[in-house]
C-alpha cells in the first residue's frame, strides 16, 4: 500500500488540500460521532485520526459522542432489557445511571485515551460538567430524557482556546441536581450552534438524504431549509431520517453556517468532506 503513490503524488495531494485546509484553519467544526463507525474498531481508528490531522492543521474539533450499543451491552449483562418509545431510549432511574456510566465515563475516556495515543490534545467533558447541557425532563413516559433548556458554552469555548479536543458525552442535568439521557444529534446540533460552528458533521450509517431509500445513486448532495421541508411533504425524508433532518435545521437556525449528513463507514469521510472538491453525503444550507 505503502508504494502505491509516488512522493511526487503525495506532494500533489497535499497542494490541492491547501485552499480547503486555509479555509478551515481557525473555525469551529463540530463532529456528532456515533453508529456503526463507533462499534467497528478499524473505522473508529481512522476517524480518531481523521480528527487528530485536522486538530494538527489548526481546526479547532470538537466531538460530540453516543454510545447506545455500549449502553444496550451494559444493561443486558445487569439484565436490563432496553426499551424504545418513538425511537428514544426509555429511561428509568436506573438506566439514566447505566447512560451515565457508559458515556461519561467508558466511552468518552476510551475516545480521549485515543486522540492522546494518536498526538493530539484531548479533554472529555460530560453535559453535566459546567452545567454544559441544561435540561428538563422531555415526556413523562420517557422517563429521564431530556429537552435541552440552555447550553452553557463557556467550558467548551475555555478548552478550545487552550488547544484541547473537547469530546463531549451527552447526559445533561437540570438545576434540582436529575440526570438525564440527552439525544446525541440534539446535543451536537445545539453545541454547534452555541459555538457558531463552521460546519456541523452528522456520521450516520447512510450515505446521506437519498430520493430512493434503496438507491445509494440518488443521493441528494445539497438542499435549502425550504427544500428539507418540499422533501417531507413528499415523503423523501421519513423514519428516522426525519429527526437528523430536524436536527440539521435547528443548528443552521441556531446560527451554524452548514450541516452535513454523511455515511460515517466510509474511511476517512470527514477529510473526503472538508479537504476535497468531492464531499461527502448531503449538505443542509439555511439558502
Amino acid at each position: 500500500m505503502q508504494n502505491m503513490f509516488s512522493n511526487a503524488e503525495r506532494a500533489e495531494v497535499l497542494t490541492q488540500a491547501l485552499p480547503y485546509i486555509k479555509r478551515y484553519t481557525g473555525k469551529v467544526v463540530v463532529v456528532k460521532y456515533g453508529g456503526n463507525a463507533m462499534i467497528d474498531e478499524q473505522l473508529k481508528q481512522q476517524v480518531m485520526e481523521d480528527i487528530v490531522l485536522l486538530w494538527l492543521i489548526g481546526v479547532k474539533i470538537v466531538l460530540v459522542h453516543g454510545g447506545g450499543p455500549e449502553i444496550n451491552d451494559l444493561m443486558s449483562k445487569l439484565g436490563k432489557k432496553p426499551e424504545f418509545c418513538d425511537g428514544l431510549r426509555v429511561t428509568d432511574k436506573e438506566t439514566v445511571d447505566i447512560v451515565q456510566m457508559v458515556l461519561a465515563g467508558k466511552v468518552n475516556k476510551t475516545l480521549v485515551t485515543m486522540l492522546e495515543t494518536m498526538g493530539g490534545r484531548a479533554m472529555g467533558v460530560s453535559g453535566m460538567d459546567g452545567r454544559l447541557i441544561e435540561a428538563k425532563m422531555k415526556d413523562e413516559r420517557l422517563g429521564f430524557v431530556g429537552a435541552i433548556t440552555k447550553i452553557n458554552i463557556q467550558p467548551i469555548s475555555d478548552l478550545l482556546e487552550k488547544n484541547y479536543i473537547p469530546v463531549i458525552s451527552t447526559v445533561g442535568c437540570d438545576r434540582q441536581g436529575n440526570t438525564y439521557n440527552i439525544n446525541g444529534d440534539t446535543a451536537a446540533a445545539y453545541i454547534a450552534g452555541a459555538l457558531g460552528a463552521e460546519r456541523l458533521i452528522m456520521m450516520t450509517d447512510i450515505a446521506g438524504i437519498l430520493r430512493d431509500k434503496d438507491d445509494p445513486s440518488t443521493l441528494i448532495t445539497e438542499m435549502t431549509i425550504d427544500e428539507a421541508g418540499k422533501l417531507y411533504d413528499e415523503g423523501v425524508i421519513s423514519g428516522g431520517m426525519i429527526p437528523k433532518v430536524d436536527c440539521c435545521i435547528e443548528a443552521i437556525r441556531e446560527g451554524v453556517k452548514n450541516v452535513i449528513i454523511m455515511d460515517g463507514r466510509v474511511p476517512h469521510s470527514i477529510l473526503m468532506e472538508l479537504l476535497t472538491d468531492e464531499g461527502a453525503g448531503t449538505m443542509v444550507t439555511g439558502g
